[in-house]
């Protein structure tokens, strides 16, 4: 490969590529009537200072329009216990609220999600346009985590979920 070659990989082999990498479970919710919720690999941390967080939808999900619209979103991260709270937020066609049933509403409405990992309250303060994707990207103003330490995230790698085995 030379720098100048510019072949973008297909489809099939970037999915491939990418199911390598694993990826932190979260919950995205936003207020609205309804809220919405959805399940999401592509959290991640964008910078200390300011802090600030970002993920990324697809304009065709069922929470984009929510997300679009909204100033406050909140991030729940799971634990490896809450499968079942991820593919409830994955499920399509379903009121993904009542299904779950442990939930709160929070600063603005933005729904808050009960047990998780940790949750963080953001504002939201830049959407980019990424392809058939916006990157959103939010700043933290309130935080809180599980105290025991020994409560480990859900991860998502190749294609399915997958559970952290601390060593000593």
């Amino acid at each position: 490969m030379t720098d100048t070659d510019t072949t973008l990989v297909d489809a099939d082999l970037f999915r491939s590529l990418l199911r390598r990498h694993a990826a932190a479970v979260v919950v995205i919710t936003a207020p609205g009537s309804p809220p919405a919720g959805f399940t999401a690999t592509s959290f991640t941390s964008v910078s200390l200072d300011p802090p600030l967080v970002s993920f990324a939808l697809a304009h065709t999900a069922s929470a984009w329009s929510a997300v679009q619209s909204a100033d406050t979103i909140a991030v729940h991260v799971l634990t490896q216990e809450q499968e079942h709270v991820a593919r409830t937020f994955s499920t399509r066609g379903i009121d993904r609220f009542a299904a779950h049933g442990a939930w709160h509403p929070g600063p603005d409405g933005v729904p808050l999600l009960e047990g998780v990992l940790a949750t963080l309250i953001c504002r939201v303060s830049q959407r980019v346009e990424a392809g058939d994707h916006t990157i959103v990207l939010a700043a933290p103003s309130f935080g809180e985590h599980h105290s025991d330490a020994t409560v480990t995230p859900l991860v998502y790698h190749d294609g399915s979920y997958a559970h952290l085995k601390r060593t000593a």
